[in-house]
């Protein structure tokens, strides 16, 4: 086979033919055609995509869930939280713990009195647990909705207001405890049977209890008393439903405080609390839905 008489193989001709006007083997014109047909297909892609986003969008609220009822139990969250679920510190050693008073202190600021002072925001709902605060449906036209005030001062020991190191610094810690929110989701109180026996004195109608204990049998002597501060030993049902953010940017959830009054020193402890309804189930894949279990070791030194 002859060579090309530039010895280049007609990449070059190819590129650009200068005889026959055209770019990589096609003339203007047929680029042209080319462009316009993908314009308008990519084009009809496009629409059908938008078209498909805007007809779902159409189905969905932007104030309810469409498929709550696939949604899991509320989890039950502490702070302070660490990463291996552990809390370790030593009483006389201010920094072995200031950095869990430093995170209980950040949840705890929205729930100050001046912080619910506005009367248009906030609204009381009463010293002792009552049944749901119904604020009209979801899909109504009423608005914004009130939240329920919670007194910082009602979890007593755990509310940093007379002890800002919230027990550490004695040897007694506090958690505060809360259940994560669900919108539109209403906790059932349990039966008196599904309660530990231990628990089962303290049920209230209008109250979701919580229950603390040993993880392991030989720390059950080990942990001590348990003292549980707040509107209830548990989360008063007059704070649910939650509307979500767009309608309840306000809410505060209920809070308890937990405080580990005696606990044995210089000892790991395992401890494991969780809550009790109708509606909550606890799952083994997920440590925190419905119930919670750490690592306590307080330090003489």
């Amino acid at each position: 086979m002859p060579a090309n008489k530039d010895g280049d193989g007609g990449w070059k001709s190819f590129l650009w033919n200068s005889e026959k006007k055209e770019f990589l083997g096609r003339t203007g014109g047929s680029w042209l055609k080319i462009f316009i047909f993908y314009v308008i297909f990519y084009g009809c892609l496009a629409g059908i995509f938008i078209g498909t986003i805007q007809a779902m969008l159409l189905t969905l609220s932007n104030y309810k869930p469409t498929y709550q009822d696939r949604v899991a139990p509320p989890g039950l969250s502490h702070t302070p939280r660490s990463e291996k679920a552990e809390i370790s510190f030593t009483i006389n050693d201010g920094d072995t713990y200031g950095h869990y008073i430093k995170t209980m202190k950040e949840l705890l600021e929205p729930y100050g009195e001046d912080k619910q002072s506005d009367d248009m925001k906030y609204e009381d709902c009463g010293d002792s647990p009552s049944t749901y605060k119904h604020r009209g449906d979801l899909e109504s036209d009423m608005g914004v909705r009130k939240a329920c005030r919670f007194k910082r001062s009602w979890l007593k020991a755990c509310s940093g207001l007379d002890d800002k190191s919230f027990g550490f610094g004695e040897g007694k810690p506090c958690l505060i405890v809360k259940l994560n929110r669900i919108v539109n989701f209403r906790p059932r109180p349990p039966t008196n049977s599904s309660l530990p026996v231990a628990a089962q004195g303290n049920v209230h109608p209008n109250l979701i209890p919580i229950y603390c204990t040993h993880r392991k049998e030989e720390d059950a002597s080990k942990i001590g008393e348990i003292k549980y501060y707040g509107l209830g030993t548990g989360f008063p049902l007059q704070y649910y439903p939650y509307y979500g953010k767009l309608l309840h940017p306000q809410y505060l959830q209920p809070l308890v405080g937990i405080q580990f009054a005696n606990v044995t020193l210089d000892e790991e402890l395992r401890i494991e609390c969780k809550v009790f309804g109708e509606n909550i189930d606890y799952s083994e894949k997920d440590r925190y839905q419905g119930r919670f279990d750490l690592k306590l070791l307080v330090k003489s030194s």
